[in-house]
């Protein structure tokens, strides 16, 4: 569907969102295997004061559900913490990103993966730009958020 969008449209530019970031892996693909002449522009995650990203699917969310939503942002924070303090084995960081799920038991989790950010293929260790990726069920409600991380 896109591509048949982006052939009637022929935009310059399209804009996609960081939060979808296996759909952005997707679409540049294709533009480059397509040889579409148009730029890809991934703008940041929006994140509420609290941390959670911003979803139009948190609107199924009750009050309370929304609360537990925030152990996605807080199981990423943990990953960006053990790699600052310099763990770059990437099953040991989604180990810890998986732990703080864990104690969460309102929180399914789908997946917890550190992949390669244009493949999408994992990594054994964080060497560039690595994306640390997880989707959890809250409720009935999937869940997805990210965060890019780099030792530059």
């Amino acid at each position: 569907m896109v591509a048949k969008l982006f052939h009637i449209v022929e935009p310059e530019l399209a804009f996609f969102g960081q939060k979808d970031a296996a759909q952005c892996a997707i679409i540049r693909r294709m533009v480059r295997d397509l040889n579409f002449p148009i730029e890809i522009v991934v703008g940041p995650i929006v994140r509420e004061p609290d941390g959670l990203a911003m979803s139009s699917r948190n609107a199924y969310l009750s009050s309370e559900q929304r609360e537990l939503a925030l152990v996605l942002s807080r199981a990423l924070s943990e990953v960006k913490k053990c790699f600052d303090r310099g763990e770059r084995n990437a099953a040991k960081l989604g180990e810890a990103g998986k732990q703080v799920l864990s104690q969460e038991p309102g929180a399914r989790l789908d997946y917890l993966e550190i992949v390669d950010p244009i493949t999408l293929d994992l990594v054994p260790g964080i060497q560039g730009e690595t994306l640390v990726a997880v989707a959890a069920f809250v409720g009935g409600t999937r869940l997805i958020d990210n965060i890019l991380i780099s030792p530059r």
